[in-house]
C-alpha cells in the first residue's frame, strides 16, 4: 500500500473541520473552531498514521486518534500563548487576544475533554493502554512547560536541564504520536518502546533547529522575527553553549545584555551574534542536532517492520529536517 500524505492531510483537516466541538454557548466553542483552523503542518497526527502504517495498512482505525493529538497539541498551544501573553500565532491573532484569557482557558479545557472523545474510538482492548500512554505524556508536557517558566527566573541553566525541558514539552508528544500509531495497530512492546525514543530524539532535534532558526535562518523563510529568543532573553541552547565557552570578559558582556533593558534591540542582538559567532555556536548546534536525528533516525531502522515503510518514513522525516522554516 502506498501512503498519499497530501491526501491524509486533506483527511485530517476535513475531519477536523467537520467535527461539532459544540455550539452554545458561542464564546465557549468558537474559539475552537478559530484555534483548529489554523492548520499548521498537521506533523503530529502525521506521525500516526506513520506509526500505523509501519505494522498494519488499515489506516482507517488511526484517524480518530491521530486528530486526538492535534487537539491537543492545539489546546497547549492556546494555553501557552496565554502565560507568554503572545499576541500572534501563525500569524494570526492568538484566543486570549481575540477573546480573552478567561476564555481562552476554558476553550482549551473543552479540547482536552474532546481528546479523550476521539482517543475512545480505538479498539476497546486497547484502550487503558492508549489512555494510560497518552495521561504520561501529557503529564510530561505540562511538567516541560513549568520547567520553561522556571528558567525565566533562573540565573543559570546548564545544557543538561534545558535538553530534559525541550524533550518533555515539545519531544515526548512527537514520541507519544509515532507510540500510538504503532499501539493501535498491534505492535509489540520492543518496537512500540523505540519508535517512542525515535520520536522523542527526533522532536528535540526539532526544537535545536527551532533554536538555531530563530538566529541564524531567513526571516522570509523561518515566518518570525529574525533573533526574537534574544529579544526576549530566552535561555536557549546556543546562549547555554556561549555562556559555557565563552571568555570572562565576554560572558560579563552577554549578562549584561540579558539583564539590561538600556540597550537597544538591534545593537542587543548584534552584540549577542557576534559572541555566538566567534564561539562557532552555530557549528557546536548543528552538531547536536544531527545527533539527535540520527539516534532518531538509527532507532527507527531497528524497527521490525517493512524496509519499504521505513524508508519512506526516513524520507519523510529527513524532509522535515531539511527544513527551513
Amino acid at each position: 500500500m502506498l501512503l498519499n500524505l497530501n491526501n491524509i492531510v486533506k483527511r485530517i483537516n476535513k475531519e477536523i473541520a467537520q467535527f461539532n466541538f459544540g455550539n452554545e454557548p458561542k464564546e465557549l466553542y468558537e474559539p475552537i473552531r478559530y484555534s483548529m483552523e489554523s492548520t499548521g503542518k498537521r506533523l503530529r497526527p502525521l506521525l500516526t498514521i506513520w506509526g500505523t502504517y509501519l505494522f498494519s495498512d488499515d489506516l482507517e482505525q488511526a484517524y480518530q486518534p491521530a486528530i486526538a493529538i492535534e487537539v491537543f497539541h492545539n489546546f497547549t498551544l492556546m494555553h501557552d500563548d496565554i502565560m507568554d501573553n503572545a499576541p500572534l500565532r501563525r500569524g494570526r491573532e492568538t484566543v486570549h487576544t481575540k477573546w480573552n484569557p478567561n476564555i481562552a482557558i476554558l476553550s482549551g479545557d473543552v479540547m482536552l475533554v474532546k481528546v479523550y472523545d476521539f482517543l475512545s474510538k480505538v479498539e476497546e482492548t486497547k484502550i487503558k493502554r492508549v489512555i494510560s500512554s497518552f495521561n504520561a505524556c501529557a503529564s510530561k508536557v505540562c511538567e516541560g512547560q513549568q520547567r520553561d517558566m522556571n528558567f525565566e527566573t533562573q540565573a543559570v541553566v546548564s545544557e543538561e536541564d534545558y535538553l530534559k525541558m525541550i524533550r518533555n514539552k515539545t519531544a515526548v508528544l512527537l514520541g507519544y504520536s509515532l507510540e500510538l500509531g504503532a499501539l493501535i495497530s498491534g505492535a509489540d512492546d520492543k518496537n512500540i518502546q523505540l519508535l517512542r525514543e525515535a520520536g522523542e530524539s527526533i522532536g528535540v532535534g526539532f526544537q535545536l533547529k527551532d533554536d538555531l532558526l530563530d538566529v541564524y535562518g531567513d526571516e522570509k523563510n523561518f515566518g518570525k522575527k529574525k533573533a526574537g529568543d534574544i529579544a526576549a532573553n530566552k535561555k536557549t541552547f546556543l546562549l547555554i553553549k556561549a555562556m559555557e565557552a565563552a571568555s570572562d570578559k565576554d560572558k560579563k558582556i552577554l549578562k549584561n545584555l540579558y539583564s539590561s533593558s538600556n540597550t537597544k534591540e538591534e545593537e542587543k542582538i548584534r552584540q549577542v551574534m557576534a559572541i555566538y559567532d566567534k564561539l562557532e555556536i552555530r557549528a557546536i548546534t548543528e552538531k547536536k542536532i544531527d545527533e539527535y536525528f540520527k539516534d532518531g533516525l538509527k532507532k527507527i531502522s531497528a524497527v521490525e517492520a517493512s524496509l519499504y515503510k521505513k524508508a519512506r518514513l526516513k524520507d519523510f522525516i529527513k524532509e522535515l529536517i531539511t527544513r527551513e522554516k
